[in-house]
C-alpha cells in the first residue's frame, strides 16, 4: 500500500498529465486525470480547481460552480493558500458572468478579493458592477410612465414650480432616457433655475439625441447668449436655421448675436487671429480657395459642408467670428 507520501507523487504527475491535455484542448482527458489525481490525494484544492477549470472550457457552468463550492471547502479543511481560495471564487464568479448572473457574481468577485486583492479581480468587480447597474437601468425604462411624468413636469412648469418640475422630467428621462424632447423641457426648467451649465448639457444631449428637434439648438442658442457666449450661441442659431430657415426665434437670435459678436470687428478679427487653430485654417491653400468660392457664391458652403474635415474647420471659423453665412 502506498505511502501519504507516494500518493501525493501519484497525485502530481496526474496533474502534470492533465495539466498537458488541458493545454492541448483535450478536455476530457485532462479531466481523467484531475480525477484520478484526487484519489489518491483528495487533500489538494489545486485538482478542484483544475476541473473547475475543464468545466468552464466546456461551458458547463453549473458544474463548474459546484467544483469550485468543493474546492474552496477542502482548501478551507486543509488550510490551503489563500490565493488558491481567492482562485476559486474569481473562478464561480467567472461562471456566473456567464450564466448572465451578474449579482452572484459580484458576491463571488468580492469574497476573492477579501481572500487576496488583484487588479484583475477588481477590474472584474468593477465591470459586473456596471453591468448590474445597466441591466437595473434598462429594466427601469417604461415609455408610459415617462409621458406620465413628463406631464407632472409640465403642470409644475405652468405653475412656475421649476424645481418640482426638474424632478419629474428627470424621472420621465430615466423612464425613457432617449427621448430628445424630455431633455430639452429640463433644459428650460434650468434655465429658469439660472442653472445654466446643467441647462447647456440637457441641450447637447437633446441635440445629439435628435438633430432635427429645432426646439433643442434654439434652447441652447438661448442659454449660451446668456453665458455670454455668443459664438456659440451663433452656431446654435445657425444649426436651427439649416432645420428652418424661416424660423423667427432663430433668425432673432442668430441677428443678436451676430451684433454681439461683430460690435468690434477689430477686437473680434485681433482675438480669432492670435487662437493657434484659427491661424493653421487659414494657413491652408485648399481652405483659402474654398473661402473664396463662398465669397463669390455663397451657396457654395453647403457642398463643403458635407466634407467632414471641411465643415469643422468652416465651423471653427464661424465660431471665432472669421466669417459668417446668414
Amino acid at each position: 500500500m502506498a505511502t501519504s507520501e507516494e500518493n501525493k507523487q501519484l497525485a502530481l504527475k496526474e496533474k502534470d498529465l492533465g495539466n498537458a491535455a488541458y493545454k492541448k484542448k483535450d478536455f476530457n482527458t485532462a479531466l481523467q486525470h484531475y480525477r484520478t489525481a484526487l484519489t489518491h490525494d483528495p487533500t489538494d484544492i489545486t485538482f478542484h480547481n483544475n476541473i473547475a477549470a475543464v468545466y468552464f472550457e466546456q461551458r458547463e457552468f453549473k458544474k463548474c460552480i459546484e467544483e469550485c463550492e468543493k474546492a474552496v471547502e477542502v482548501g478551507r479543511e486543509n488550510r490551503a493558500d489563500y490565493k488558491l481560495i481567492a482562485k476559486a471564487f474569481t473562478r464561480t464568479g467567472n461562471a456566473y458572468r456567464k450564466l448572465e448572473d451578474y449579482k452572484s457574481a459580484k458576491t463571488y468577485f468580492e469574497k476573492s478579493l477579501s481572500e487576496h486583492r488583484t487588479p484583475e479581480v477588481k477590474s472584474l468587480l468593477s465591470d459586473t458592477e456596471k453591468q448590474i447597474k445597466e441591466m437595473e437601468r434598462l429594466a427601469y425604462i417604461d415609455p408610459a410612465k415617462a409621458d406620465e411624468e413628463k406631464e407632472k413636469g409640465n403642470e409644475y412648469f405652468k405653475q412656475g414650480d421649476y424645481s418640482t418640475a426638474v424632478k419629474h422630467y428627470s424621472e420621465a428621462i430615466k423612464r425613457n432616457p432617449d427621448d430628445a424632447k424630455l431633455y430639452s423641457n429640463r433644459a428650460a426648467c434650468y434655465t429658469k433655475l439660472a442653472a445654466f451649465d446643467l441647462g447647456l448639457k440637457d441641450c447637447e444631449t437633446c441635440c445629439r439625441l435628435d438633430e432635427t428637434f429645432i426646439k433643442g439648438w434654439i434652447r441652447k442658442g438661448k442659454i449660451l447668449q446668456v453665458m455670454q457666449k455668443s459664438s456659440e450661441a451663433l452656431t446654435a442659431y445657425q444649426k436651427a436655421l439649416e432645420i428652418d430657415p424661416n424660423n423667427a426665434e432663430a433668425l432673432e437670435g442668430y441677428r443678436a448675436c451676430t451684433m454681439a459678436v461683430h460690435a468690434d470687428p477689430k477686437e473680434v478679427w485681433k482675438k480669432a487671429l492670435n487662437d493657434p487653430e484659427v491661424q493653421q485654417i487659414l494657413k491652408d491653400p485648399a481652405m483659402h480657395v474654398i473661402l473664396e468660392q463662398m465669397q463669390s457664391d455663397p451657396k457654395a458652403v453647403q457642398e463643403h459642408l458635407k466634407n467632414p474635415q471641411v465643415a469643422s474647420k468652416i465651423q471653427k471659423l464661424l465660431e471665432s467670428g472669421i466669417i459668417k453665412i446668414y
